[in-house]
């Protein structure tokens, strides 16, 4: 559990909250490529994981340059993650991970040989959050705009 002294520990309660991530990787040309993933293990152990296509760009863009960014976004917190990606062929933990919804993506299930693991070992991150939810943050915005006093979100960061 987090404590206002433990940003390491802040981070990691923050990270099941997340459903969806945007992961940034680069391509052959150098340039910065993001698209939406979506996160399969909810218990963080310094691994975030997803279901990918062998043929897919963030396949092959982490086969030749495994440094990648990971956005995270929810109503009240925000992570910025950095780490080092890799292909993990595994099929007990992609049958573990499938669900209908990976099924819309890939309708022929976990069997199909197109299928493989992304899988992230994060190495830093910054959080940002505020207390309360959508509500707590809006009146905290308003407080801030009369009383001229700065915002009271947390933000972090933190070497995993």
């Amino acid at each position: 559990m987090a404590t206002e002294n433990d940003p390491r520990a802040t981070l990691i309660d923050l990270l099941p909250k997340f459903r969806f991530a945007m992961v940034t990787t680069t391509n052959d040309e150098g340039a910065l490529t993001a698209r939406p993933l979506t996160v399969q293990d909810r218990e963080f152990d310094g691994d975030l994981w997803f279901i990918v296509g062998r043929d897919s760009s963030v396949a092959s863009h982490v086969a030749t340059r495994p440094h990648v960014g990971v956005a995270l976004s929810a109503n009240d917190a925000w992570v910025s993650l950095a780490g080092r990606a890799e292909i993990v062929d595994d099929l007990a933990r992609l049958r573990e991970y499938w669900s209908p919804g990976v099924e819309a993506w890939f309708p022929e299930g976990p069997e199909d040989p197109n299928i493989t693991l992304l899988k992230i070992d994060a190495v830093s991150g910054e959080y940002w959050s505020s207390p309360g939810g959508v509500v707590a943050s809006i009146v905290s915005l308003v407080k801030s705009k009369v009383t001229g006093q700065a915002y009271e979100g947390k933000n972090d960061t933190v070497e995993l």
